[in-house]
């Protein structure tokens, strides 16, 4: 069976990033607009929070929508004014949707099992990626772009979140609360273990390997090893 190359692997990875990304973000902008339907138990919980559901749903939209663009190499080298700004207004929309989330945990489906996890989350997002923007003011890229990368990852578990409860009660048949309870802590804790994984094999990729003294060969030098 043929393995398909490295970049084509990257660029499909990407795209379907983007595409997540971008889709859940149009739902969340599109949800602030839809008429709340009295036997909908979640709809009805969201309308009577006052302004914690649309800025949770705009502020995390937007940094949804603007991560591929943030994470684009080529817009970091090519137009690096975008990268900044892109960055402010992604900052702001994890703040927004950190401190709605913080306020709509309280209130979760599911009670504080589920609560918990959500305002761990929020809490979490906002520090990560504050600390992200500090690395880049002080001008430490690497450390930027690592703790970015972090916020990304649990930016990201609005999609994950949703993958979820459609693996867990659409494809699987389970019960919807302990689905949602699960995923109200494994959308963001599993996206933060992958993304470690990936910075870690990233940092040993980039590694430079040590070079033999001169004079000396490696075993898989030697004649007939």
């Amino acid at each position: 069976m043929p393995v398909l190359p490295a970049r084509i692997l990257r660029a499909g990875a990407t795209a379907l990033f983007t595409l997540l990304s971008v889709g859940v973000a149009a739902w969340a902008f599109a949800y602030l607009y839809l008429d709340i339907r009295p036997g909908d138990s979640f709809q009805v919980r969201y309308a009577l929070s006052g302004l914690d559901v649309p800025l949770h749903f705009f502020g995390a939209g937007l940094a949804l929508a603007l991560a591929p663009l943030q994470l684009a190499g080529a817009v970091r080298r090519r137009v690096p004014a975008l990268h900044r700004i892109g960055g402010w207004l992604y900052a702001g929309g994890v703040l927004a949707a950190g401190l709605a989330g913080l306020s709509l945990a309280t209130d979760a489906h599911g009670g504080m099992a589920s609560g918990s996890g959500f305002a761990i989350l929020a809490v979490a997002w906002i520090l990560v990626t504050g600390n992200g923007i500090r690395h880049a003011v002080a001008g430490n890229v690497g450390a930027h772009r690592r703790w970015m990368c972090r916020s990304v990852a649990m930016t990201f578990a609005a999609v994950t979140l949703r993958l979820g409860l459609a693996l867990g009660v659409g494809v699987l048949d389970l019960a919807f609360t302990p689905v949602y309870v699960a995923m109200a802590w494994g959308s963001w804790t599993l996206n933060l273990a992958l993304c470690e994984l990936w910075l870690r094999r990233g940092s040993r990729l980039s590694r430079p390997r040590p070079r033999p003294a001169a004079g000396t060969r490696s075993a898989w030098s030697r004649p007939g090893a």
